[in-house]
């Protein structure tokens, strides 16, 4: 079995030559010597021994994409669309700059030490992440780590964000503009301080400016699954006392449509919405789906590069990156039909839907 030794003395280089070319780290080879280096290594059908180079270096090139929410029904978060996105961008960072990526889901904090002492992660990057024991549990590892969507300040992490109040203002104006006054919100569990959180203040901010009186019958939380989207869209389908939705995730409105069509319900003749990512589902939903844009392919991205820079010692310009948003007009909005009705009507839960208590959450101002 040929070593690393071996191919360096054959190339006539360095072994830090060979590792670097090895480790896509080769910015200041020739490109020559790169093509004489991998001609050697395809020739002797090399693959380096990452686990030796572990213990030698004491370093796995090994970052984790952690989720800490954990699915009520038996799926897998990779399945939202959104997740597969930024995991994309994670995935494709790291291979260019020669760190490899384990995607894993995790309850408790035993479990995340677990996977440091067994797999030696280089460092973590996490989703769903509230400052908890699981937190604190976390930043005493001393590994770095880059939080995706979350307000925790600290500054032991970096944090890649996105701008989620204006979000959820810029949907919700954007309703109000085209004559909608009774505007449902349909989100996941809305946590204090949390991205949802931040795009429900949004919204609030947005009837409250337009004198708009903000009513608690309107906040829907559920799942964000196709499933629970279609059976929400199948209860507000009775809902004649609303004309529009504003749903923060694609796939939530996307389901919302189907339940909606299902009961006869036209989108936006009847009812429209406005849904929050721009992933691919929000162009093959008919109609169309107008969203609020962000890059979640980049954030991943942007993610990744702070995880290695960090590693590497280069220096961060910055410990939190807030991300734009912008909204794409398509064809799920209109104006209120003239059949809606301003009157309340009686709401009647879907068999089997819990019911969040939202108390908590009603002294915006």
């Amino acid at each position: 079995m040929p070593t690393i030794k071996d191919i360096a003395r054959e190339a006539n280089v360095s072994v830090t030559t060979v590792s670097n070319v090895i480790h896509n780290k080769s910015t200041h080879v020739a490109p020559e010597t790169i093509d004489r280096i991998n001609k050697i290594i395809e020739a002797y059908n090399y693959a380096p021994n990452m686990s030796a180079r572990s213990l030698v270096n004491k370093s796995s090139r090994i970052i984790g994409v952690i989720n800490h929410l954990i699915p009520h029904q038996a799926s897998s978060f990779l399945q939202d669309p959104f997740h597969g996105a930024f995991i994309g961008g994670i995935e494709r960072t790291l291979r260019l700059r020669g760190y490899y990526m384990m995607v894993r889901t995790v309850e408790s904090e035993a479990e995340i030490m677990s996977l440091f002492r067994n797999w030696n992660l280089d460092g973590v990057i996490l989703t769903g992440l509230f400052e908890d024991s699981f937190f604190e549990r976390l930043v005493k590892t001393e590994n770095p780590i880059v939080l995706l969507d979350s307000y925790i300040a600290s500054d032991k992490i970096f944090n890649v964000g996105l701008e989620d109040y204006k979000g959820g203002l810029m949907a919700t104006q954007y309703l109000i503009d085209r004559g909608h006054r009774s505007i449902v919100f349909a989100s996941p569990h809305i946590h204090k301080r949390g991205v949802i959180d931040e795009r429900y203040k949004g919204y609030r901010q947005a009837l409250k400016m337009a004198g708009i009186p903000f009513s608690l019958r309107n906040v829907y939380e559920q799942e964000i699954t196709i499933s629970e989207g279609i059976m929400l869209g199948q209860e507000l389908s009775v809902r004649h006392d609303v004309s529009a939705v504003f749903a923060t995730a694609d796939i939530l409105a996307a389901g919302i449509i189907a339940g909606l069509q299902s009961k006869g319900v036209r989108v936006p003749e009847d009812m429209s919405i406005v849904g929050f990512d721009d992933l691919y589902i929000s162009r093959i939903t008919n109609p169309q789906l107008t969203t609020i844009h962000q890059d979640a392919d980049g954030k991943g991205a942007i993610a990744a590069g702070l995880m290695v820079d960090s590693l590497e010692g280069k220096a961060v310009p910055s410990r939190t990156i807030i991300m734009p948003v912008s909204l794409v007009e398509r064809g799920s909005v209109a104006a209120p039909s003239p059949n809606f009705a301003s009157g309340p009507v009686k709401v009647r839960p879907i068999q089997g839907k819990k019911r969040t208590d939202r108390s908590s959450l009603s002294d915006f101002p």
